[in-house]
């Protein structure tokens, strides 16, 4: 049975009656004219609704399975299982379904060696130019293959990195916020908030409380 599916056979059992859902963005219309009493929502990755879960198709069923895993066994458990599974740790169930992505690493792939290059230097004050130059490639053939590969700009993608970076150090240190910025190549936190919030949904300090509480540091140091 596929992740898409399995909204339908959830909902044709009555589980899904005045709940939230989502699956595919393909099937979404077909799920909330077939069962209307289902709050359909195509535009997220998936949903927690309590004892009842739902995801928009096999990568975000990934995300959803590392939710529950984070849920039940704290964010250093998903992490490693996220790291052992070579994808993101974390990616909010409210995301929209059109995500940026990382690809698989090949030595042959010149895109993705610069991907792992950026993922293991976020701190560095990358520019487009620098960022081609390392992927041998003129900065407008390095902007396309970019967009065909994850489905956004070189600089987002490396925000977003910065991003799962930082919400790993909120995680697992102590470190205070104005340090994290400068760890991820944010530069302040004032930079670090607004681009966290608009990611995750929350502030880095009202997210390291909540992964205090899923099971990461019993407290932190610093929470400016």
């Amino acid at each position: 049975m596929s992740i898409c599916s399995g909204a339908f056979l959830l909902a044709a059992t009555g589980l899904l009656d005045g709940r939230r859902a989502t699956t595919h963005w393909r099937y979404a219309e077909r799920l909330g004219a077939t069962y209307p009493n289902v709050t359909v929502n195509a535009d997220i990755l998936y949903t927690d609704d309590g004892q009842v879960f739902t995801s928009a198709g096999s990568a975000a069923g990934i995300d959803l399975l590392l939710h529950l895993v984070r849920k039940d066994f704290g964010p250093v458990a998903a992490n490693s299982v996220a790291r052992r599974m070579v994808v993101a740790a974390h990616r909010s169930g409210g995301q929209a379904q059109f995500i940026e992505r990382p690809v698989p690493s090949h030595p042959e792939n010149k895109l993705a060696g610069l991907l792992d290059e950026l993922r293991s230097e976020p701190a560095r004050s990358w520019t487009l130019g620098q960022m081609a130059d390392a992927a041998a490639m003129s900065q407008r053939t390095l902007a396309r293959r970019f967009q065909e590969t994850t489905g956004t700009s070189p600089t987002a993608w490396l925000t977003l990195q910065r991003v799962s970076v930082a919400r790993d150090l909120l995680e697992t240190t102590s470190l205070p916020i104005e340090r994290i910025a400068e760890e991820t190549g944010m530069g302040s936190a004032t930079n670090l908030r607004l681009h966290f919030v608009a990611h995750v949904g929350i502030p880095p300090n009202l997210y390291r409380k909540q992964s205090r509480r899923e099971g990461g540091l019993p407290k932190a140091e610093h929470d400016d």
